[in-house]
């Protein structure tokens, strides 16, 4: 019964959360749906469905993201495929997503850039939101670029892909810069409970922050004038990536912040 495997999972330390969404993949139900759960508690758990959920237990308690088990994630509304070639999106983001919306509302056909787009999360999710966007999405892995390429074409949304190193091959004038980039310092304490998304997209030096340092210092060269560079970064980093940006010359430099009331996101205008 599903109860009974419900049971199972949460008896070996499964977040329930986790726990439904494994059962509803493993059932081919939508992994919103925990209603149906509830009102299907005694249903019998066919044999292959039950085979799923055994590896994907043992997946889970090796602390593996719920989201590469399954192969799907939701982010601003979107279901989008995600693997081990890509972070996981986080509600976080969707901070940056409505700063940058917000920014850009009132141009249509705006030329916006997301780098390091991984999933394709922020760049997809832009375009969904605002179709007259003209949307960039730059990464150095080819990895990632496939995954994000292929949320694109299944989403059926229109975004140039471009694989390189942050703003190299990129040219302006842009309207908006935004960028989810490795922030995390390469000692940092939580870095093994991330062991099973990719390195590379995690760290950024000493201090977490020499991608955000190169991204600063190359996006003054490709904003128009009045264009906007939008970062996400780590809990602490807000005042660290202000002053960088302000001695970088950039205007209203400001903070977004996220669900939690944490400084989430810096950005400034290029005058």
């Amino acid at each position: 019964m599903l109860s009974h495997t419900l049971d199972t999972f949460l008896t070996h330390g499964l977040d329930r959360l986790d726990a439904q969404m494994l059962l509803l993949h493993a059932l081919g139900r939508p992994l919103h749906d925990r209603a149906w759960l509830l009102l299907h508690s005694d249903a019998p758990v066919p044999a292959q469905a039950q085979q799923w959920l055994d590896q994907a237990l043992q997946r889970r308690l090796a602390g593996e993201p719920v989201a590469y088990i399954t192969g799907h994630k939701e982010f601003y509304g979107l279901d989008l495929q995600v693997d081990a070639r890509v972070l996981v999106p986080r509600p976080d983001t969707e901070t940056l997503v409505d700063w940058a919306l917000e920014v850009l509302q009132r141009q249509p056909g705006a030329r916006v850039v997301d780098l390091g787009t991984g999933s394709g999360a922020i760049a997809l999710a832009l375009k969904h939101s605002c179709p007259s966007l003209q949307v960039q999405a730059v990464d150095y892995s080819p990895g990632a670029l496939a995954v994000a390429q292929g949320n694109a074409e299944r989403l059926q949304l229109q975004v140039a892909f471009h694989q390189g190193s942050w703003l190299s091959g990129i040219t302006g004038p842009l309207d908006a810069i935004v960028s989810n980039p490795p922030y995390i310092r390469e000692d940092d304490e939580h870095l093994p409970a991330l062991r099973h998304e990719p390195r590379q997209a995690l760290t950024a030096g000493a201090d977490g922050l020499d991608d955000i340092r190169t991204i600063v210092v190359q996006a003054r060269e490709r904003l128009r004038s009045g264009g906007w560079l939008l970062l996400e970064h780590g809990h602490d980093q807000a005042p660290a990536v202000c002053a960088l940006l302000q001695q970088a010359g950039f205007a209203q430099v400001q903070h977004r912040h996220d669900l939690a009331d944490i400084a989430r996101c810096s950005g400034g205008i290029w005058p």
